[in-house]
């Protein structure tokens, strides 16, 4: 008889799911994976997982995939899109189509883990992180589809444990994101929006990863909403000053005025209607990009959780640009 936990999972091929996974797989949990292709299988390839083909639309196969399963963690989001509809569409209604599969066929499953993002709440007043009784003011579609899926989440937490993260900027090896950072400071170049210092929670995606394992084991956690960021608040000025130090390399920095950024994102919005894939940089990740303060307080989930971060921001940098490097992205 099996009795290992098992643990279903979505965005498993993406940056932090697939580290999930594998922190999942390394705990002794039996993973189950939804893959939309099983050809694309990323990080996951190779490892020792069931997959079930199909998206956050395809009902069947979440069924087979969430009955019996323990914990069920919801990663999978849609983070740039051509239309605004798409991001509704994916971020709240799969949102929305998988708690009711999960509420329907698994009554009874521990706990069902759903992966937000600060952007739900909005940027920080000043120097003041938000914390989870800030008023939710999100100021991007992606924002406000975000927020939409946990109220989706919320709907049904007196029928099954819900627990909703939402995750701080996130770093470290497979990260997309972030790459074109340290890309351009391999080539040399530091790159700084505005001239005055802004501040950041950047987190590495070890520590995240444990913070997800931890709400989802928590006798606590049912029914809440937890902020997973890093201990510290970081300029961009600091980031900077580990990366030179990491790559032992002299930076040129650029500050960009705020303006630009906009002009940017608009010659980066319009190239993308030529191309399949739709951009990150628009004219509202511009919007995100000129705040002052992406910072969030993190006490509740350290107080309730045992959420604590371990990896210092040179240790990240270090493991995340040699990852890069060894696997020849830079």
């Amino acid at each position: 008889m099996n009795t290992k936990p098992i643990a279903f999972v979505t965005g498993g091929t993406g940056f932090i799911g697939s580290h999930l996974v594998d922190r999942l797989l390394s705990k002794g949990y039996t993973v189950r994976c939804l893959v939309r292709n099983p050809q694309k299988l990323g990080f996951l390839k190779g490892l020792p997982i069931e997959i079930f083909e199909g998206d956050l639309f395809t009902t069947s196969t979440l069924e087979k995939g969430i009955e019996g399963a323990q914990y069920v963690f919801h990663v999978a989001g849609v983070v740039a899109a051509k239309k605004k509809e798409e991001f509704y569409r994916y971020n709240r209604d799969g949102t929305k189509n998988i708690i009711e599969v999960t509420a329907r066929v698994n009554p009874n499953v521990k706990k069902f883990i759903h992966i937000s993002s600060q952007t739900a709440v909005g940027p920080g007043d000043g120097k003041t992180p938000v914390t989870e009784s800030t008023p939710t003011r999100p100021i991007t579609t992606y924002g406000k589809s975000k927020l939409a899926s946990e109220l989706e989440v919320l709907k049904l937490k007196e029928k099954i444990p819900v627990t909703i993260l939402r995750v701080a900027a996130v770093y470290g090896p497979r990260d997309t994101a972030t790459f074109d950072y340290f890309k351009s400071a391999y080539m040399g170049l530091e790159l700084m929006i505005g001239f005055h210092d802004t501040y950041v929670s950047l987190v590495h995606a070890h520590d995240i990863v444990s913070g997800i394992v931890l709400a989802a084991e928590s006798t606590k956690s049912a029914g809440q909403i937890y902020f997973l960021g890093s201990e510290k608040f970081y300029t961009w000025n600091e980031i900077g000053y580990v990366t030179r130090h990491v790559l032992n390399k002299k930076l040129f920095r650029v500050r960009v005025p705020k303006p630009l950024v906009f002009v940017i994102a608009g010659i980066s919005g319009f190239a993308s209607k030529f191309k399949s894939k739709p951009s990150v940089l628009n004219f509202e990740k511009a919007y995100d990009l000129i705040q002052d303060n992406w910072c969030c307080d993190i006490t509740k989930a350290k107080t309730e959780l045992g959420y604590q971060p371990e990896v210092t921001l040179e240790e990240g940098v270090k493991e995340t640009v040699k990852w890069y490097l060894d696997h020849k992205w830079m």
